[in-house]
């Protein structure tokens, strides 16, 4: 029937070439294919795309002008779409108020809970406090006539001492409340405050600018120097001395002052808190440090709040449990009903809520997480799976959902519940339509489109639709060949002996690391496993790097909690290769991230044309004024504000998108201007640019790692968190190594294809055979299996995780009865 399939014709978005195809409407179908081939051009950017603009069109004249903003996707016809939901892979939010809890609205519940059924003990005494009435009269003069009211006043009182309290209220126990909000945090949990030790450059004195968050005014004549001069004279000092020589005494008083001065600690809080400039604001942060806060040691709620408990446990102990935690104990509660303040009767359908809305999270893979966990601290998959289970909760049908990659950051043995829960939205009468590379998911899908056969311009065509099994016989298709066993990344015929050296963590205790000794062997590709909420982002980011890069970088964040850390005088150095984005604004690319733009830059200026005009490298930049578009400033687009929707961004009606002044524009290199050249793939770029070294070495580095696709001037905010970190890999793989580098790598598979693994691998590989050290966390079977060296940590996720389960080549950790990991990877070898 016509109506049970999603009808496309002609789609031409990015590089799709005019593809046709039918998918079937109400089943979980996944899209696969090489990085770069198109997948996500047909999923988000044309069936998304088109499914979201049309919803907003039936809706109220207010927002259709809104969905005439929206481009319209590049297709000649698109039949049978739903109202689309994107469930994508952005972070959570960067608001730091909100947690786990706030964001699936469980915290709601639970304030409910405890506003209700909660037992009040006195903040002095902890004694439980009683509950009484008042009658409180009011006299009120109505014309002339005293009108006499009487109001029944319920509160709670302290046996022993004078406290009282009103009665319990759910706002309460929010920390995002006046009511609630510790008093010295404001509910953060945590406090900023200047650290001494990062405050001065201690070879330099107080008047040579040795105040770093100061160094940068000419201020030796304002009060706070007045101020700082005087003190000196009071005790005896000079303030020409290098801080590193003063007296431990005088150091103290200047950071603390001696009653008449405050001390400059006060004077830069004061500063801080007062001033409406960012630029100061910022400069002061540079030497601050965040700590839990003093009076409420990240709780977050007032003291009266926290001593408010349901059978025992305060509001911020439940918080702090994990998820799989909240399951046993609530299940056991709702045994038990008389443990709640007012029985079953008030407490069993909030309790029961809860547990539904935990059950869907804890499907989804994410049952180690806690509901105070704060959002910005989540990864893109995380947040993908907190939405995902929001959406499996709201038992919506007749939906059209589009997921990106759901799979990311999840273990083998968490894959089978993800699975499960796209599953249960397409039972419910949802159409799921899942963007993916992950071999299981594409088994267990209803239908399979593969889009092909390469990236970039060389992708974009339609190899493959139908069912998983019959996609192994399709001749042009890479993901068949890898899916039959044709082709397949290969185990390494033996592993590295590596150079006999080792870094060693002693003492691991952060989150909750079980107080481990972790040895890294130098001089392999070593690979971090286990279930997610392990430990192993702890003990890699939060611990080891975080630890080298204050070592080697001075960097001001704090290593995680641990002993010691031995071995440092084997490495010279230390690459964190992360996800985060390469840039934040539209005018951050690939060719101004990795130095190619300013060879580019000089290649134009140094043409008799840009001579003639007049024209130098600036004028060649879209960051600086001269030679870019100033109606977009060099964006190329224009952001409008879209209020109760995401921003959209026109195209600049000035320069076209160019971001350029047609002067600019005019000036070609063998025939094309520096607009054409930012709009070419790196593939392209690397034929054109052949015969210029320098050009040349960057741009095969980044078509080793698999972005042979991506454009120059393709904008920063496009990319995926793996994009971004493979672009930053051959950045790096782009300069020399020492020898002794450690490279650091968050999942760095990401977004990958079998045959875009395989190519990561070798690069890996590259530099590791150079004597260098890799280490990655990673969930991938394909690389755990080809590493020289596996740390498995686990055995589960949260409280039952943080031990060290197995070390060794991957046959020794396979063979390792208590690894989830082990019992996978022997399947696979």
């Amino acid at each position: 029937m016509a109506d049970s399939f999603i009808k496309i014709k002609g789609a031409r978005t990015n590089n799709l070439k005019n593809i046709s195809l039918d998918i079937p409407r109400d089943k979980l179908v996944v899209i696969t294919g090489l990085s770069g081939s198109g997948k996500s051009s047909l999923a988000f950017d044309t069936v998304y795309a088109e499914g979201q603009r049309r919803y907003l069109e039936s809706l109220s004249s207010y927002a259709r002008q809104f969905a005439g903003l929206m481009d319209k996707p590049e297709v000649d016809l698109i039949e049978g779409l739903s109202p689309a939901i994107s469930i994508d892979q952005r972070a959570a939010m960067h608001n730091p108020r909100s947690t786990v809890g706030t964001i699936t609205e469980i915290y709601d519940y639970l304030r409910l809970l405890y506003a209700r059924s909660g037992t009040p003990y006195c903040p002095h005494c902890d004694l439980k406090l009683k509950k009484a009435a008042e009658e409180k009269k009011t006299v009120k003069n109505i014309r002339g006539r005293d009108i006499k009211s009487t109001k029944l006043e319920r509160f709670f009182y302290c046996p022993s001492c004078d406290y009282r309290r009103p009665e319990l209220e759910p706002r309460d126990f929010s920390f995002n409340s006046a009511s609630g909000a510790c008093l010295v945090c404001g509910g953060l949990g945590t406090k900023a405050e200047i650290d001494p030790e990062l405050l001065f450059n201690h070879n330099l004195s107080i008047l040579e600018g040795a105040i770093k968050p100061l160094a940068h005014t000419n201020s030796n004549g304002n009060g706070l120097f007045l101020d700082l001069n005087e003190l000196a004279t009071r005790h005896n000092f000079s303030l020409r001395v290098a801080v590193k020589d003063l007296a431990p005494e005088k150091y103290k008083l200047i950071l603390k002052g001696d009653g008449q001065f405050p001390g400059l600690l006060a004077y830069l809080e004061e500063k801080y808190d007062g001033t409406k400039s960012n630029f100061v604001k910022q400069e002061i942060e540079k030497v601050m440090r965040v700590s839990l806060c003093p009076a409420c040691h990240g709780a977050r709620l007032k003291t009266e709040s926290l001593t408010v408990k349901v059978n025992g446990l305060s509001i911020a102990e439940i918080s702090n449990k994990s998820i799989k935690e909240l399951l046993i104990l609530f299940d056991g509660w709702l045994k038990k009903p008389a443990v709640l303040n007012g029985g079953a009767k008030i407490g069993e359908p909030i309790i029961k809520e809860m547990v539904k809305n935990l059950g869907f999270l804890s499907d989804v893979g994410l049952d180690y997480l806690s509901l105070s966990r704060s959002a910005v601290t989540l990864s893109g998959g995380e947040a993908q799976r907190i939405r995902l289970a929001s959406q499996v909760s709201s038992t919506l049908s007749g939906v059209l959902y589009v997921l990106d990659e759901p799979s990311v950051g999840l273990h083998q043995r968490d894959n089978d519940k993800l699975i499960a829960t796209l599953k249960n939205l397409r039972d419910n009468g949802s159409t799921v339509i899942v963007v993916e590379h992950d071999a299981a998911t594409i088994l267990a899908a209803d239908w399979l489109v593969d889009i092909g056969p390469g990236a970039g311009d060389l992708g974009g065509e339609v190899l493959f639709t139908g069912t998983p099994d019959n996609i192994k016989k399709c001749a042009g298709s890479l993901t068949g060949a890898y899916l039959s066993g044709k082709k397949q990344i290969r185990i390494p015929e033996k592993f590295r002996a590596g150079n006999g050296q080792a870094l060693k963590i002693i003492g691991a205790t952060e989150h909750n690391l079980k107080n481990i000794d972790v040895e890294i062997p130098l001089g392999k590709l070593v690979a971090i496993t286990g279930v997610s909420g392990s430990g192993k982002s702890t003990l890699m980011n939060d611990i080891l790097a975080n630890a080298l890069n204050r070592k080697f970088y001075r960097a001001k964040t704090e290593p995680g909690a641990h002993r010691s850390l031995v071995g440092l005088e084997f490495i010279d150095k230390v690459i964190d290769i992360d996800q985060s984005p390469i840039g934040r604004t539209p005018r951050s690319n690939p060719a101004t991230y990795t130095g190619l733009f300013t060879y580019i830059r000089d290649l134009f200026a140094d043409l008799p044309e840009a001579r003639v005009k007049g024209l130098g490298a600036g004028h060649f930049s879209f960051n600086v004024p001269g030679g870019r578009c100033e109606n977009c400033s060099g964006d190329g687009v224009i952001k409008v504000e879209m209020q109760f929707l995401s921003d959209v961004y026109l195209t600049c009606e000035v320069c076209g998108g160019r971001k350029f002044t047609p002067k600019v524009l005019d000036v070609l290199y063998q025939g094309k201007n520096i607009a054409e050249i930012l709009d070419m793939t790196v593939a392209e770029a690397r034929e054109f640019f052949h015969g210029h070294s320098a050009l040349s070495q960057k741009l095969n580095t980044l078509e080793e790692v698999g972005l042979g696709y991506i454009k120059l001037g393709q904008s920063a905010t496009t990319f995926s968190g793996g994009e971004a970190q493979r672009i930053k890999l051959a950045t790096e793989l782009s300069r020399r190594a020492t020898g002794k580098t450690l490279y650091i790598l968050d999942e760095p598979t990401t977004g990958l294809h079998f045959a875009d693994i395989d190519r990561l691998l070798k690069v890996l590989n590259m530099l590791v055979d150079q004597g260098n050290t890799v280490l990655i966390i990673e969930h991938n079977l394909d690389v755990i299996k080809s590493v020289d060296w596996v740390i498995d940590l686990g055995p589960d996720g949260g409280d039952e995780g943080g031990y060290l389960v197995a070390a060794g080549t991957p046959p020794t950790v396979a063979k390792t009865v208590k690894s989830h990991t082990g019992r996978y990877l022997k399947e696979v070898l």
